[in-house]
């Protein structure tokens, strides 16, 4: 388990994958001296994984960034360990807690949670502003920013208007802050790699536009792929059809 700040400490599951990175981090937060946490993201349903969360305890509180099984299938054994109750935006992923609010504030294990809506990855989304006594805000951005790499705007919900919109609020909100990402190590500039990211996703769809330019505007999302991902490698090709198919949805509601 490491340390980002006094507050806030990371636990990688042992689930690497094209997908998952390195792994999934799970966050425990406890100002010093509190004698409970708070866990975000238990990740998946490993028992290694999920009693060493539960050793960090006790738990008063597990909270979801969003509904994707590397973060949500370790939530009903880790209730089943610490008896918190598991708080996430989709009622779903919700086991003896209610459904999280953009907005809501969060006052547990001697930290402040701010729950931020940051849709676009999947409609459930959500980010949170960290602060713990006499330290500078830290942001956990879940999948919607990466330590490394770009996300993929994921089927059935993820919407690249609303995730557009996600990076101008995180940017708003991270310019010049630590983040603590799901995958990938921390982001010592949350403002920054906000901005990289808008630039990676506007050359994208500049992309997208040329190909439809030259082989019309009914172009599947396989011809875009071929065109735009030819480089890629194989096993993120999901992911890039994926992407693809939420460019071609916010290209022609923009038409």
């Amino acid at each position: 388990m490491g340390g980002v700040t006094p507050s806030v400490t990371v636990l990688r599951a042992d689930n690497p994958g094209p997908m998952t990175l390195d792994g999934t981090r799970s966050v425990v937060l406890r100002a010093p001296g509190s004698p409970s946490c708070v866990v975000v993201d238990p990740g998946p349903d490993d028992d290694t994984h999920l009693r060493a969360l539960a050793a960090a305890g006790p738990v008063d509180l597990v909270l979801v960034t969003h509904r994707h099984a590397d973060h949500t299938a370790g939530s009903p054994r880790l209730r089943e360990l610490t008896g918190a109750p598991v708080r996430a935006a989709d009622p779903e992923h919700c086991h003896g807690g209610e459904p999280l609010r953009d907005g809501e504030v969060i006052e547990a294990a001697g930290v402040r949670i701010e729950v931020v809506a940051t849709p676009g990855h999947t409609g459930d989304s959500v980010s949170f502003r960290v602060d713990g006594p006499g330290e500078a805000p830290v942001v956990l951005t879940g999948d919607t920013v990466l330590g490394r790499g770009t996300t993929v705007i994921a089927e059935p919900d993820g919407s690249l208007a609303d995730y557009l919109h996600s990076l101008d609020v995180l940017e708003r909100l991270g310019a010049g802050r630590l983040a603590v990402p799901a995958h990938g190590p921390a982001i010592e500039d949350l403002g920054a790699a906000v901005q990289a990211y808008r630039s990676h996703r506007l050359e994208r769809l500049a992309q997208v536009r040329a190909v439809l330019a030259a082989l019309g505007p009914e172009a599947t999302v396989d011809d875009v792929v071929a065109h735009v991902y030819a480089d890629v490698d194989a096993a993120v090709l999901p992911a890039a059809r994926q992407s693809v198919a939420a460019q071609l949805a916010y290209l022609r509601a923009e038409r």
